[in-house]
């Protein structure tokens, strides 16, 4: 298995706080695990509270091996993936033997590591707790909550008609084994054993090596709710427990957990699960300067995977040992990082780069046609030359290329420029503006949009579109799901966002804008 550990510096001036690689002098050491779960063969059949546990600790005793690693690690903080105790597929009544009280950290003080017995039933939380305290980290895991409500007569109360609700729960525990977060998910994915929470939870917990982290789970990163609220209160680094479905050319794991990152100006902790016979694995730390993660190619060896990583400190009101200026924004005396020649600009121009050429006076490019990313009904047109610029509009939202096509010796390859503007309506609804160039899987049109993991044709690109909002994820994916930095990333006042990219070091899969329009979704 191939663990691929990319490093990118860069000139990254953020308008969020003014803040470069160059600038951040305090670090921390974190720590995500890509687990091999050990799923219950008969999800539907209901277990009982001893058998659930017993199943349960053959997953916490690995847990238990990779913390101590991380710990040798020097690791600060360590993620554990969605579901990675009990599992998935249950229904709403045979997941209940997995189902522990979770007590509220916002009301009460409880460390399960040293108070056992103040709770029944807390067996995972005692051993998680205890986990965190005897290797000296922050620790969070996944688990199952179960929480009582009052049964109501209202029909439009949201309680179950049983008097409890079950959640799809991230737990937070302190390096001494305190109990000091509990988010539940509000964002489901065909969950039929979980509950919608009746409100958004918006959770935060502090740590005294990195302030303020914010808490997510998987198809939560998709949404305004929390995801898009916790960057809006000014939290930049986030914790993503996952159980991600790749799904090419648009949403492979890696590809998306790093644009995301780009794209709103944050450090993502992502670890999902690796079963390959759900297509799950990808996890990694990214921050706005740096990527570190894996992801298994078809054929290795289905194992889990710890990834440990130096992490610069972004959150602007933490000061630690850390040295602010009278803004507030934190500056290195003593250290220095090597810049590229690129930057990633994220304001009105770039003053240290030339504008690139506009592609708006691309004339509207001929013979284009439909053919659908993950059932959105894209726009595209092919690249038929070796290089040239081209243009295409899905309604009135338009994408812009120009492009040099370095094949490499005698391969045939199709790519095409696809524009969408709508909403997704396939397996949850949300509002779109993508522009998307990618390797078609075939040589004919209809191809144009299925997945590929594997390219050989290298490209010289500027891909440009103007968007309605300023939530734009940005990706470069080559082939064998490697990640590229972008060369240079601008987005001007008016709503344009500009990727350029040269000198790929692999065959490009895809490269893509994807603009999420969180004001249109239909809460």
């Amino acid at each position: 298995m191939c663990l691929f550990v990319v490093v990118f510096c860069s000139l990254a001036l953020t308008s969020a706080v003014n803040q470069t690689e160059s600038d951040v002098d305090s670090w921390y050491v974190a720590a995500v695990y890509e687990h091999n779960l050990i799923l219950n063969p008969e999800p539907d059949v209901p277990l009982s509270r001893l058998d659930a546990l017993q199943h349960m600790q053959k997953n916490l005793d690995i847990y238990e091996e990779q913390a101590a690693r991380a710990a040798q690690q020097g690791a600060q903080i360590l993620v554990f993936p969605e579901d990675g105790l009990h599992g998935f597929n249950f229904s709403r009544s045979s997941i209940s033997g997995y189902l522990e009280t979770i007590p509220d950290p916002q009301q009460e003080s409880w460390n399960p590591c040293t108070e056992p017995d103040k709770y029944n039933n807390t067996e995972v939380l005692h051993q998680l707790s205890c986990m965190a305290r005897r290797n000296n980290l922050y620790l969070v895991a996944n688990m199952a909550d179960l929480q009582p409500c009052p049964l109501k007569t209202d029909p439009s109360s949201s309680c179950p008609s049983d008097g409890r609700w079950q959640f799809n729960t991230n737990v937070v525990f302190r390096s001494d084994g305190l109990l000091v977060a509990r988010y539940h998910k509000h964002n489901l994915y065909f969950e039929q054993s979980f509950d919608t929470p009746p409100q958004p939870e918006i959770i935060t917990f502090d740590t005294p090596f990195a302030g303020r982290f914010g808490l997510m789970i998987c198809f939560d990163i998709l949404f305004h709710k929390p995801t898009i609220a916790l960057v809006e209160k000014g939290v930049r680094q986030l914790i993503f427990p996952t159980a991600w479905m790749n799904l090419l050319p648009l949403l492979d794991s890696v590809q998306f957990q790093q644009a995301f990152s780009l794209g709103a100006n944050v450090t993502l902790l992502a670890a999902n699960l690796r079963k390959d016979q759900y297509n799950m694995r990808g996890s990694g730390i990214y921050t706005p300067f740096s990527a570190t993660y894996h992801h298994a190619q078809k054929g290795d060896p289905e194992e889990g995977r710890l990834l440990v990583a130096r992490v610069p400190v972004l959150d602007p009101l933490w000061v630690g040992q850390s040295v602010t200026t009278e803004e507030g924004l934190v500056r290195s005396e003593s250290t220095s990082s090597t810049a590229t020649d690129s930057g990633v600009c994220h304001q009105e121009s770039c003053s240290d780069s030339p504008p690139p050429e506009t592609a708006s006076l691309v004339p509207p490019s001929s013979a284009t046609f439909i053919s659908s990313i993950d059932h959105d009904p894209f726009t595209f047109v092919l690249l038929n030359e070796t290089e040239g610029k081209v243009n295409v509009c899905n309604g009135t939202f338009c994408c812009h290329l120009q492009y040099r096509r370095l094949p490499q010796g005698d391969s045939k390859e199709l790519y095409a420029l696809g524009a969408f503007a709508g909403t997704h309506t396939m397996d949850g609804r949300y509002a779109l503006q993508v522009c998307a160039l990618v390797r078609c899987a075939g040589l004919d049109a209809s191809s144009c949009g299925q997945e590929v993991e594997e390219a050989e044709s290298k490209m010289d690109f500027l891909l440009e579109g103007k968007f309605g909002t300023r939530y734009v994820y940005p990706s470069v994916l080559a082939s064998k799901m490697v990640l590229e930095q972008p060369e240079h990333l601008e987005t001007a006042a008016d709503g344009r966002v500009t990727m350029k990219h040269s000198n790929m070091t692999g065959g490009l899969v895809t490269a893509c804008l994807y603009g999420r329009m969180y004001h249109l979704d239909k809460e």
